[in-house]
């Protein structure tokens, strides 16, 4: 087990809900990676959709780049529709 790839685990709650990051585990393949997952992070019938990545095929921002790597996104307001209003049948928005 020491040599098995660590995998990040994304669950959906509901349909129409997005994937969360639940965690990780450690497995052989993807395949046992989804059965993991499921036993480790669904024994309550939470989830409708499980996701596995090996978590060396994410690549995330360094939060020291913060500044410089999100900034130039303020000055676009278009970028945040904070001006519309939206009816109240839309959901999951």
């Amino acid at each position: 087990m020491k040599n098995w790839p660590l995998w990040e685990v994304f669950i959906r709650s509901k349909n129409g809900l997005e994937h969360r990051h639940c965690g990780s585990l450690h497995a052989s393949d993807a395949t046992m990676a989804l059965e993991n997952a499921r036993d480790v992070y669904t024994r309550r019938m939470e989830g409708v959709s499980i996701w596995v990545v090996p978590s060396t095929e994410i690549t995330a921002s360094n939060p020291d780049d913060n500044a410089e790597f999100f900034e130039p996104a303020s000055d676009k307001i278009y970028r945040h529709p904070t001006f519309y209003e939206l009816p109240d049948e839309l959901k999951h928005m």
